[in-house]
């Protein structure tokens, strides 16, 4: 996707993690899955929206994280905080997120990672699992960070700002 914006050197990473209640092809998952394709539609023409893992079948629920087949992934690419807040708060995306209890169990430990990288870069699962352990590990970095403690990419910062 294109966008009128001026080029940043960084886009912003974000990895959320699920575990799931039941299989996916059981019938309380049916609602989850049905939604997966125009959500998914709906973030790939969304302005901001760069990338997103996908696999075969055009999402990224047969790809394992952290070796256990209960969990499912969501790894995206994004212009910036705005542009991802912006999708996740709208349309069909906020309904889903507005009944992921049915589907998901609910985890006490940090289950969804932002980060910045170079403009053009993808995140691999396994740096996406390390963004995570890191945020779990001590909070709200510049490594890791959560939509509530954010840090702005490099290039933004005021002159000795970290």
């Amino acid at each position: 996707m294109t966008t009128d914006q001026p080029h940043s050197a960084h886009e912003l990473a974000q990895v959320n993690i699920a575990r799931l209640k039941a299989p996916l092809d059981s019938p309380q998952l049916k609602d989850f899955v049905e939604a997966l394709d125009p959500v998914n539609a709906a973030a790939d023409d969304f302005d901001g929206f760069v990338w997103r893992l996908k696999d075969d079948s055009g999402n990224a629920t047969d790809v394992p994280v952290f070796g256990d087949e209960w969990l499912i992934i969501n790894l995206t690419m994004w212009r910036d905080i705005d542009a991802l807040t912006a999708f996740m708060y709208q349309g069909l995306h906020r309904e889903m997120l507005a009944r992921r209890r049915e589907w998901f169990e609910r985890l006490e430990e940090a289950v969804t990672a932002l980060w910045w990288v170079p403009a053009g870069h993808r995140p691999t699962v396994a740096e996406a699992e390390e963004r995570l352990l890191h945020l779990r590990a001590h909070g709200p970095t510049e490594y890791a960070f959560t939509l509530r403690t954010s840090f702005p990419p490099r290039e933004a910062r005021p002159v000795g700002g970290g």
